[in-house]
């Protein structure tokens, strides 16, 4: 009979003949999830035999990662700042480096007694159920858009599981908003990938990442300046939109070029995620 351990390095091994990323985090919690069990028990577990019924609940788990369904619908949610995000087919799955955008919202709004902030193309909500979380930013009232209804559905579920307030709006980025409703933030991860690199995509995002998630246009950055376009009565004066791009984008200073076409913004600069790459852009409302 085969042990915890036994079974977690043959899956370790069987990820890494199919191309897993990451065959042996991945083996581990997928054998978590199918054992009902947290990742520290596994490995308090190594030594204990797997029953017959163990193990045909493992097969199946273990077959659709390896036809490279991502993990995080396997497993069903993602952990995204400490909030736990449901995932499926009806958004983007949210990535760990997505989480420096919180941390720089949370130093930009340092000392407002109060604001309102808007999250541009919601997704499953994962930015918007952080910041409406998160015990940093004071008082803060968070709307969130998308045009897909599939994905604002995932959203609101979301917000639901996380117990957090959030208004949803269904609709073309900003013009999804009420007239004449301004905001201290506005805060986007929109799809940014050009249009011509669906090739070059791991299987996990090209196969079962929505597309309207994933492409922005010939350069990626369609969405980028219509949502730039669509800020100039959205914004409350000294207010920040701040949104995510491909790094590459950043490193032509594409939009850093352009700013001169949004003269009510003033661009304040790329940044960092954590893994060191330019991934975010700013700007200031005047």
């Amino acid at each position: 009979m085969n042990t915890v351990l036994e079974i977690l390095n043959k899956t370790t091994a069987f990820f890494q003949h199919k191309g897993i990323p990451d065959p042996r985090l991945d083996a581990q919690y997928i054998l978590a999830h199918g054992l009902k069990m947290d990742r520290m028990e596994l490995y308090l577990n190594f030594d204990r035999p797997l029953s017959e019924r163990e193990l045909e609940a493992l097969r199946p788990l273990v077959a659709r990662r390896a036809k490279r369904e991502p993990l995080q619908h396997i497993v069903g949610s993602t952990s995204f700042c400490g909030s736990e995000i449901h995932c499926d087919r009806r958004a983007l799955i949210p990535r760990p480096e997505t989480e420096s955008l919180i941390e720089i919202l949370e130093e930009r709004l340092k000392g407002k007694e109060s604001c309102e902030i808007a999250d541009i193309g919601t997704g499953s909500g994962a930015i918007a159920v952080a910041l409406a979380a998160n015990k940093k930013i004071s008082n803060a009232k968070i709307t969130a858009t998308d045009i897909s209804k599939d994905a604002l559905d995932l959203a609101k579920e979301n917000a639901a599981l996380n117990k957090v307030e959030i208004e949803f709006f269904e609709g073309d980025l900003l013009n999804a908003l009420p007239d004449g409703k301004k905001f201290d933030a506005i805060v986007s991860n929109p799809p940014y990938i050009p249009d011509g690199e669906k090739e070059k995509l791991q299987p996990e995002v090209r196969d079962y990442d929505p597309a309207l998630a994933l492409f922005g246009g010939e350069d990626g950055l369609t969405l980028v300046r219509k949502i730039l376009t669509q800020s100039k009565d959205r914004l409350n004066p000294g207010a920040i939109l701040l949104m995510e791009i491909g790094p590459e984008a950043n490193e032509d200073k594409i939009l850093e070029q352009e700013s001169v076409n949004y003269p009510w913004l003033k661009w304040k600069g790329a940044l960092k995620d954590f893994y060191g790459a330019y991934r975010f852009v700013e700007w200031e409302m005047l």
